[in-house]
Parts: C-alpha cells; structure tokens; sequence
C-alpha cells in the first residue's frame, strides 16, 4: 500500500492545490504519474507568491541597467554601490494573507524572511521600515490587526537588535477584508564578499542550518497566494508560520561569518515553500543540480512524511553549498553559534533535484 506522499492524484486534488486547469496539463505532459509529493512541490512553485506568474512581466520592465547595480533580477535581495567597496542592499515584501489571519506572527515572520534576504546575500541588515495599510478604524477587526501587526514588527526587529527607523500607516475602508503588510530592510555589504545563492560546479556538500523542520507553515505559499473569505481565516492558520527571531540572530551571526571567511560556495533562506523553493531556485540559477536526502534533515516533529519535510515553512532555516574543503570549518563556526548544521546532500553534475 503507497504511502500518501506517494499516492497518483486526480486533477481536483490538483486545483484544490491552487493550480489551474492549464497548468495541471502542463505538468502532466512531464509528470503522467503525478504524486501527492510532486503536486505539493509544483503547487509550491507555480504558485503567485514563489513565481510572480502574474507581476513578473511587469517586474522585468523595472530600471535595473547601471555601473553601480550590483544585484538585482533573481537574486534575494537587490544591491547598489554606495562606493568602490560597499554597497547598500535592500528588499521590500509583502506579507499580507499570514498577517490577516495571525497578525502578530504574520507580521513578526514577514520581518524575519525580509532580514533573511538581506544577510543571505551576505549583507548585515541595519534597518527596517514597513508600509501598513489596514480597513476604516470604525471596523471591528481593524483594531486587532493595527496592534498586533504592529507589536510583530517591533517584536522580530527589536529581538535581533535591528531597529525599525519608519515607514507609513493608512486606513481606508478597501482594506476591510484584507491588510496590506509591507516590509522593508536595508543592509550593508563588502562589494567584493557577495555571496552567490546558485550552484556552481558538482562536489558542494548541501548544508541545512538552523532552526528543526517541524509542521508549521505547511504549504504557506499557496495560502499567500490564494484568495478567502471571512469564514476560512481560522483553518487556514496553520499555514502562518511561527518565528523565533533569538535563533535567527544565532543563525545570522553564524552565517555572515562563514561568508567572510570565503568558506560558501552559495547561500539561500528557506522563506516561502521552505525546503522546496530554496533547493529549486538554487539549482536552476547554476550549473549543476542537488541530491538531496530528506532522512538528514533534522527534524522537530516525529513521522514526517516528504511531502511535509519538503513543504514546511519553519522559520529560521538555511541552505548553504560548502566545499567538502571548508566543512570542519563551517562546522566550527556554526557549533560556536550553538546552530544545528547537517550535510543533507550534494551538487551533483546533473541538473535535477
């Protein structure tokens, strides 16, 4: 008897996912087989929030052709020369659907991915702003979501000793149904120390760091990509993921270290689609892909299946590619962080995850 994970699954299982019916017959043409684990990866990746389907087209026409651009398009986080040897790097995100349905922790995780961007690139974060846009104060949520969004903010940000330095707040009565969470950090880097986050060449053992992989955040993405109503917001809140930004400020310590050190070879967060978008987006920004052995990674509940493992969003997570050379070292550095690290895998010539 097939494991559910492992299970073929029907086109409605499919839309229930959040995929349209053009994109089940895409994926079929490649997957005739499709299995529970495959649809929960592909709903992932297909889904607005990981690939920008819908926006992207627009995003592509955004001024990015300059001497002083050192990254933008595809990389975590976007960065500009402030002279010969730093640069300012600087990501804005939403977090919209995580804050209406948990405001405190939807807002308190927006902050935490949006700081995660910024020293994935090997950058120190400096500063926060964000945008707030919430529903007519006469509305009887409103209240709620102004004090709790704003409390998560201030939470995250404090507790990793980078402070919120503005930003904005409206009400207006079209948000009534839904807030506008919008988060903002900067950060400063060593032009020359920017940490890749793409594969390169095959032999790179696959490093997971960070906080345990546990079932909170399960499929994340598609909730934040998805539409609801009034009456769906409670059932949804296990997909709002829970964050503890002391183990993030251990983890971006450990991290940043290692990348001044030159000991990476590529660095990505595991934000949205945890495990999958990271794995995926690394492998197909370079040149080689990953074999990756879900038995390694370190888990913080019992009997977790693939498709969970692959699909949790638990917060405070990293993958890093490190040359089998610079492990001890590495190891070194993030056992003094006391941050968990495990060789889950390695870059291999093929590119296939």
């Amino acid at each position: 008897m097939k494991e559910r994970w492992n299970k073929e699954v029907s086109q409605a299982e499919a839309k229930a996912f959040g995929l349209k019916e053009e994109e089940y017959k895409r994926i079929k043409k490649h997957f005739p087989s499709l299995t529970f684990l495959e649809l929960g990866i592909l709903a992932a990746l297909f889904s607005e929030h990981c690939s920008y389907k819908s926006t992207l087209p627009y995003l592509k026409k955004l001024f990015k052709e300059s001497p002083l651009v050192v990254s933008s398009e595809g990389e975590n986080a976007g960065a500009v020369k402030l002279n010969e040897k730093l640069a300012a790097v600087f990501k804005i995100e939403s977090h919209n659907h995580p804050s209406y349905i948990e405001p405190f922790q939807g807002a308190a995780t927006g902050v935490g991915g949006i700081l995660r961007d910024i020293f994935t690139m090997g950058a120190r974060p400096i500063a926060l702003l964000n945008s707030l846009h919430f529903g007519e104060l006469s509305h009887k949520k409103t209240n709620h979501l102004l004090n709790n969004v704003v409390s998560g903010i201030g939470f995250y940000g404090n507790c990793m000793g980078i402070p919120t330095i503005g930003g904005e707040t409206k009400f207006h009565f079209s948000y009534n149904g839904n807030c506008l969470v919008n988060a903002y950090a900067l950060g400063v880097l060593d032009v020359n120390k920017i940490c890749p986050s793409s594969t390169k060449e095959s032999g790179d053992l696959l490093c997971y760091a960070g906080s345990k992989t546990g079932r909170d955040g399960i499929h994340g993405a598609v909730m934040a990509s998805d539409t609801f109503s009034k009456d769906d917001t409670q059932e949804k809140r296990s997909a709002v993921q829970i964050g503890d930004p002391f183990q993030q400020k251990k983890l971006m310590e450990a991290c940043l270290e290692a990348v001044a050190k030159g000991l990476l070879t590529a660095m990505q967060d595991m934000g949205a689609a945890g495990l999958t978008s990271s794995t995926f987006e690394m492998a197909k920004k370079g040149k080689s892909g990953l074999l990756i052995n879900l038995n390694k990674v370190p888990l913080r509940e019992k009997n977790m299946d693939p498709f969970e493992i692959m699909l949790s969003e638990s917060q405070e997570r990293m993958v890093l590619l490190v040359p089998a050379k610079n492990l001890a070292a590495v190891k070194e550095i993030f056992k003094r962080w006391e941050v968990d690290l495990e060789v889950i895998g390695e870059s291999i010539q093929e590119k296939v995850i």
